[in-house]
């Protein structure tokens, strides 16, 4: 399969998932996928040379924009008069629960700040922050920096809430707060577990 059609395959996929969860209601998550196919349709556009598939292409990325524009504007307005809400449950040993995953389709290009409040930020596999030493903080600020991100860190001793506050209007109460994680059974030095993406998730009760 060439490079071309391996992306359209995947464009499709992507789309097709959109389309569904669309149809159940699930407008944010189907927007990101909108988002993601769109740009893997277009490059594919970018790519043809035959004019009939380009022009059928160009049909269908007009489709997709125009439903992804829907889907945004009524997920903003759901948002400003406090009517969206989401619920997420996480059993017993689950897995693929990733701070990327659960998060990404909450930042957009709006989002300057973000604001964690949790009492128990503590573990290595949790964010890399052991004993909550400010010699670690101070590395993880300063590698941050890197990327143009700001860290602040705040101690407080009343802090009992567990969120996460975007400045793009977005709040995430989550019940065990960032640590869903198990501890691992291996090496923390693992690849695998740096990424978080494998982790095995406690029973979390709503997020």
């Amino acid at each position: 399969m060439s490079l071309l059609a391996g992306m359209e395959s995947s464009a499709g996929a992507v789309l097709r998932r959109a389309v569904e969860l669309d149809g159940i209601g699930r407008y944010q998550d189907s927007l990101v996928c909108y988002q993601e196919g769109i740009e893997l349709l277009l490059q594919v556009l970018k790519g043809t040379k035959d004019e009939t598939k380009k022009s059928h292409y160009r049909q269908k990325l007009r489709s997709y924009m125009d439903r992804a524009e829907q889907i945004k504007h009524h997920v903003v307005k759901e948002k400003e008069e406090g009517k969206y809400h989401k619920q997420i449950k996480i059993v017993e040993n689950a897995t693929g629960y990733s701070y990327e995953n659960l998060f990404k389709p909450y930042v957009d290009e709006t989002l300057t700040e973000v604001w964690v409040e949790d009492p128990y930020i503590r573990h290595t596999h949790q964010d890399n922050i052991k004993d909550q030493q400010m010699s670690s903080l101070q590395e993880i600020k300063n590698s941050l920096q890197d990327f143009g991100v700001t860290l602040e860190v705040t101690f407080s001793s009343s802090i009992h809430d567990r969120e996460i506050r975007f400045d793009n209007g977005w709040m995430i109460k989550i019940g065990r707060g960032l640590d869903y994680f198990k501890k691992p059974q291996v090496s923390k030095y693992l690849i695998s577990l740096k990424g978080i993406c494998c982790g095995v998730c406690r029973k979390e009760k709503s997020m």
